[in-house]
């Protein structure tokens, strides 16, 4: 689509105004800037970001902060797979940002909770990065340590809000199990939430009681049936393997089986839109999963070698999976689809069970490793779905 350039564009240099068109969505970063960085005013910033943190113009948000007279920027803060977002390692070191000279302290190295010392010239921390809508996503967890942190030394908590790429009204179980909370499950929350990480954050503050000072800079114009391609913003890698829309849309499902000794695509071009194993026959997984008319996707038998990740350099058969109409579509049954055929056709090759770590609820597995049909699991996994969409009714923050 052919932008035209608005005539208060042209006099940016001069003015330093920025100009939107009103069908424009604006992530918080615009709206802090549109706002002349008033809900920052006079603060040291300790920014907690990485290479999604950008402004709709494509300025980084680090350089936006660090250039803005009103902020000092004093401290960044990386997450999982790092400042630049192409690590993709069990433990990130800390770094350098060549572009300020700051400190980049790793949030996923030897600590994941930034400390009194990191946050010693601080005074209010600041979280501007994209999320993709999936409990087991980590950013959420870097998020709500942060803001663990922020509470225990009286530090304010700002969030510079993002869109839910997938969409902020479809949510889908199985919820959290007390006890299994991880960092790729902070919070008690389904698998698909819908919500921002606005939204999330003051469910957060709000149901661990944290004493924290906790404002979000919402996004304009961004409903919540609106999936990433109709907001009009640039598409960025979240992380290294989630290089699409599909992919986002994808993962809530195919994610869940990341855990057990699949291939879900890592090592390829296309991660998450295929799984595989060198043990899986391709055309009998693909008929069997068709038979199930599943809504909305489709399945087609191929054979691939990853590069890296499970399987490296081994052949798999295995499946593409294809969405054929995103109105239908859903990813978590899509999931327990393809979790049933892996339990009938492969019993003994397939290690259903360590899917838990990334289900986080012990009836789904049992209903998966008992072979029930994806209908049935997802009814099972729809337990307490209902409580979940009255708590988090409170903190939705767009219509």
């Amino acid at each position: 689509m052919i932008r035209f350039v608005h005539l208060c564009a042209l006099l940016l240099p001069l003015t330093g105004a920025t100009c939107f068109s009103a069908d424009e969505v604006l992530c918080g970063v615009d709206v802090l800037r549109r706002d002349g960085f008033r809900q920052l005013t006079g603060q040291r910033i300790g920014l907690i970001t990485n290479h999604t943190g950008l402004t709709h113009d494509g300025i980084s948000t680090v350089s936006l902060l660090h250039d803005a007279s009103e902020v000092s920027l004093t401290a960044l803060f990386s997450p999982e797979h790092g400042f630049e977002g192409k690590l993709d390692i069990a433990k990130i070191d800390d770094a350098a940002d060549q572009s300020t000279g700051l400190k980049i302290f790793s949030l996923y190295g030897k600590t994941r909770r930034p400390t009194a010392e990191m946050l010693s010239g601080v005074d209010t921390l600041v979280f501007d990065i994209q999320d993709i809508g999936a409990r087991f996503y980590t950013y959420v967890s870097t998020m709500g340590e942060a803001m663990h942190a922020a509470a225990e030394h009286g530090k304010r908590f700002v969030v510079l809000d993002r869109p839910n790429p997938i969409n902020g009204i479809d949510v889908a179980g199985p919820m959290l199990d007390p006890g299994e909370e991880s960092f790729v499950g902070f919070h008690h929350l389904p698998v698909r939430h819908g919500m921002t990480i606005g939204e999330l954050a003051l469910m957060i503050r709000t149901e661990r009681k944290l004493d924290l000072d906790l404002d979000i800079v919402r996004c304009n114009g961004w409903k919540r049936n609106t999936l990433w391609d109709a907001t009009g913003l640039v598409w960025v890698n979240p992380s290294p393997n989630m290089r699409c829309l599909t992919q986002a849309l994808l993962y809530p499902g195919i994610g869940l089986i990341e855990t057990t000794n699949i291939s879900v695509g890592r090592g390829t071009y296309t991660p998450f839109e295929v799984i595989g194993a060198p043990w899986i026959q391709s055309r009998e997984l693909a008929a069997a999963l068709n038979g199930q008319a599943l809504p909305g996707v489709t399945f087609v038998p191929i054979r691939y070698t990853p590069t890296s990740s499970k399987y490296v350099d081994q052949q798999c058969g295995g499946i593409n999976i294809v969405i054929t109409d995103r109105a239908l579509f859903e990813p978590l049954i899509v999931g327990f689809g393809i979790s049933a055929q892996l339990r009938r056709l492969y019993p003994n090759e397939w290690k259903g069970k360590d899917a838990m770590r990334l289900l986080g609820n012990r009836g789904t597995l049992d209903a998966i490793l008992a072979g029930k049909a994806a209908e049935d699991v997802k009814q099972i996994a729809s337990a307490g779905l209902q409580q979940f969409m009255k708590r988090r009714q409170t903190f939705l923050l767009y219509d």
